[in-house]
């Protein structure tokens, strides 16, 4: 890495390997979802988990093989519950409040303005996705009516972003990641102009998960907010859930590691444990479940699943298969000016090859575990001290050219801080709107030239996660969150613009995970000679498809925790 004397920004030669590791990771149970760098090699966390600054303590230990579903009835939401305290005495920028209040349509005519390579039909089609996927080329906005015009299996995500600039100048949006269980409502400020305590919360309940209801008998069973993680967000849901529909909805934690579980699964059914030993079926379900939910949840339920685990194994949690899936819409979309910015991937790169990787990328690069969340699996490498030793590697490269962070405006001391920017959208009937923005910054400012602090390691510099780990357990460093108000947007030095960009670039990225989802879920040629259950039509008719997950992801270790 080298400073640019234009940006005074790092300049990243960008290249990650993504690995897989035949250790077992911890699990996290912060509350922050991962960015593009997460927790740095064993031996840099003693100094990366500093606990000097902190402002959440590690929670404590589940009690596990003895927890129970706790029932939410309407009129239950507390703003205080559910955002943190800094966030309810900020007011929103007005620029992000105007961009949120644009709508598709002055989207679309501000992008297509300033970006007149790109095809008006196709970007018009891709917001509302109106898409026809049987034929693999998109058509134009007058034959469009008669198209599906939500995601199939994932209509609620975050993707994770960097702000940078190329040496000519060019500056862009790039997406890090996607995410299938985004967190962001509890650090938005909330938009004056709509008079609403409950912020996103709403918008994604009303706008996508009661949507998805529609035609589900209400007999069928109650309603649920399942999680593993982040129980401020998860129990806003379930507060908000309640509100909305006038209906208990049960709040259940859900761990991999649980040996009696108040959650499981017959028939298809989601059955949930209340305190009392007795079990409820549920009709619909708000997954916030995140460390390895293949391993619990059906890819074929009759519960109805926001949003469904197959979007998890096509990209919303699996960096290796959303790579393909990028490339895969990218493919598509060429010719439109559309594309999703994200690095080049080499895939199946085995231990002997990294070194050769590393030398052909300066030596620099970005080693990524496929798999992890929530701030762990990705080590940022600039020397050989800082390369971890593994045992067996199996994994990819991703090449992303050479782009430089533009990083934070300069601070009274003229420091310039890395940071990200992540994006939460939902989906419905009407199309992709934004629900839920903000930044995170790293721990130490940007160095002109690496050699300059031989004590700061390159993670402090480009690591934006705010999860650390303290004792063996996991905490949050909130203090480094930028919110999206009229204190700390101002220190992103980013527009309106910019802003679109994101959206645009996250919308693109969930799109392509979707479609890898739907490609992944072939239709199940047995129930084409059944009559469909009238209560659940949708059971059974499409089958994960596991011989093309095995081609694109070969990883015999994963197909096996798959529950089917």
């Amino acid at each position: 890495m080298q400073s640019n004397s234009k940006s005074s920004a790092l300049h990243l030669d960008a290249l990650a390997l993504a690995i897989h590791i035949d250790a077992p990771l911890d699990d996290s149970d912060t509350e922050s979802d991962c960015s593009l760098v997460s927790l740095p090699a064993a031996k840099l966390l003693a100094k990366a988990a500093d606990p000097v600054g902190l402002q959440e303590k590690p929670k404590k230990k589940k009690n596990l093989g003895s927890l129970s579903a706790k029932r939410v009835g309407s009129g239950e939401f507390e703003a205080e519950k559910h955002f943190y305290p800094r966030v309810l005495n900020a007011h929103i920028h007005p620029l992000v409040s105007s961009f949120l209040t644009l709508g598709n349509e002055r989207i679309l005519a501000r992008y297509t303005h300033l970006n007149p390579q790109v095809n008006f039909d196709v970007l018009k089609n891709l917001l509302d996705y109106k898409y026809a996927f049987s034929s693999g080329f998109y058509i134009s906005t007058a034959h469009a009516q008669q198209l599906e015009r939500r995601p199939k299996y994932f209509r609620w995500a975050g993707s994770d972003l960097f702000n940078v600039t190329t040496s000519s100048g060019q500056r862009q949006m790039i997406i890090v990641e996607t995410n299938s269980c985004p967190s962001g409502q509890k650090s938005m400020p909330l938009l004056s102009e709509l008079g609403d305590d409950q912020g996103g919360y709403g918008v994604v309940i009303d706008s996508t998960f009661l949507q998805m209801l529609d035609g589900v008998d209400k007999s069928l069973g109650d309603l649920a907010v399942v999680y593993d993680k982040n129980p401020m967000e998860a129990s806003g849901y379930a507060a908000v859930m309640a509100d909305h529909t006038k209906e208990k909805v049960w709040l259940a934690e859900f761990y991999d590691e649980d040996p009696n579980p108040p959650v499981r699964w017959v028939d298809g059914i989601m059955e949930i444990r209340d305190k009392a030993n007795e079990w409820h079926a549920i009709r619909a379900c708000f997954r916030y479940v995140t460390q390895k939910p293949w391993n619990r949840f059906p890819l074929n339920t009759k519960t109805v699943v926001l949003n469904n685990v197959v979007s998890c194994l096509a990209g919303g949690r699996n960096k290796m298969m959303a790579a393909r899936a990028y490339d895969f819409l990218n493919a598509e979309l060429d010719g439109s000016g559309l594309a999703v910015r994200m690095p080049e991937t080499i895939r199946n790169v085995t231990k002997s090859e990294i070194p050769l990787w590393l030398d052909s990328m300066g030596g620099h690069a970005v080693l990524k575990v496929p798999y992890s969340n929530a701030g762990q699996g990705v080590y940022t490498i600039t020397n050989k001290e800082e390369l971890p030793l593994w045992g067996t590697l199996l994994g990819v490269v991703l090449r992303a050219g050479k782009f430089y962070h533009v990083g934070t405006i300069p601070n009274k001391k003229n420091h310039t801080f890395v940071s990200d920017l992540r994006v939460m959208v939902c989906a419905n009937d009407s199309g992709f709107k934004p629900v839920a923005i903000y930044a995170r910054r790293a721990r130490m400012p940007l160095l002109r030239h690496l050699e300059d602090d031989s004590s700061i390691t390159s993670w402090e510099m480009l690591g934006t996660n705010l999860s650390v780990k303290v004792e063996d357990e996991w905490t949050t460093e909130a203090q480094r969150l930028l919110l999206m108000d009229r204190k700390d947007f101002n220190q992103l030095g980013i527009g309106i613009d910019d802003l679109i960009d994101a959206y645009i670039q996250t919308v693109l990225s969930v799109i392509a995970i979707d479609k890898m989802a739907q490609r992944l879920m072939k239709g199940n040629p047995s129930q084409e000679m059944c009559e469909k259950d009238k209560q659940y039509p949708w059971f059974n008719q499409n089958m994960f498809d596991f011989e093309l997950f095995e081609a694109l992801n070969p990883d015999i270790a994963l197909l096996q925790e798959i529950y089917h």
